[in-house]
Parts: structure tokens; sequence; C-alpha cells
């Protein structure tokens, strides 16, 4: 069976910095992510591009992060921007269905991202408190960037805020 493990494959120095996910993105793997676009920020860039050619899904947490990146560049002065390209038809409807194509730009060309996004992400796992503060604020992040999904997700967000208050806040 070949390895699963999903890869986020990213050129730092590219402009906009270039992001390629390989395999199926989820909770469980998207932590090297987040932190590498948080380091990002810090760094001065405003601008990225998501290469989704090669993703075979992704989850709400993903999706999420994604929101949270997109809200994050409109924030910021000047304000940044977020692509995200070559989706595919699945990974388009879930973009549309959680109202992320309101707060991003979707490419549906079938060009290859520009930048050389081949240097992978890698980062330890996090153990279960952080795990569930991530997930929490990536699923908070979803109803920012559209109210409907409010309902979606309440009992979760009710369930990782729970989780989150009984092992120390």
């Amino acid at each position: 069976m070949p390895d699963e493990t999903p890869v986020f494959q990213v050129d730092p120095y590219s402009n906009p910095v270039a992001i390629r996910i390989v395999g199926k993105a989820s909770f469980q793997n998207v932590s090297p992510l987040k932190e590498f676009l948080k380091s990002s920020y810090a760094n001065g860039k405003r601008c990225f591009v998501f290469d989704f050619n090669q993703c075979t899904g992704m989850d709400s947490t993903v999706l999420g992060v994604l929101a949270g990146c997109a809200l994050q560049l409109r924030r910021m002065e000047p304000k940044g921007s977020m692509v995200l390209s070559r989706l595919g038809d699945r990974n388009m409807e879930l973009v549309k269905n959680l109202g992320l194509h309101r707060i991003a730009t979707v490419d549906m060309g079938e060009n290859e991202v520009s930048g050389n996004a081949t240097a992978p992400l890698s980062s330890d796992q996090l153990d279960e408190l952080e795990n569930a503060r991530l997930c929490l604020e990536a699923h908070e992040n979803l109803v920012a960037a559209s109210e409907t999904n409010r309902e979606k997700f309440q009992d979760v967000i009710t369930y990782l805020k729970n989780r989150v208050d009984e092992n120390g806040n």
C-alpha cells in the first residue's frame, strides 16, 4: 500500500508564495501548513496560491485553516490575496459549500501554478489539547467566513470548546 501521508510542498520565495497539497489533507496533518502560513505572515508575505491538482481530499479543519488564511490576509495592510487553483470537482464543491469562494479567488484554470513548490513541510505531531485548539480555531474561522456555517459546525465547536476547557484552556 502506498504511503498516503499528505505532503504540503512550498516555495516560500516565490511571489505569490506557492503551496501544493499532495494527497489527503486533514486535521491530523494540517498543523505544518498552519505554522508555515503564520511564519510567512510574520515575514511580510501577503500573497499565496494553493495548487490542489494532486489533493485527493480535505476535511473541514483544513478548509478552516484556509479560511483563517484568507481572513488574515484581508485584515492586513496592505491587504493580501489567496488563490485556490486547480481544485477539481469534489474540492470545488467543498470550497463552495463552506463559502470560501467568497473570501478567496478561485482559479478554475488548468495552468500549472508558478513557483517551485517542492520543499515539503513537516512538524511534530500535536498533542490532544493542541490538536483540539487547532480544530476549534479552524471551525471558528469557517463561521467567520460564512455565517451559514454556524449551524453546520455548532456541535463540533461546542465539543471542541469543552475539550479545550476541560484540558486546561
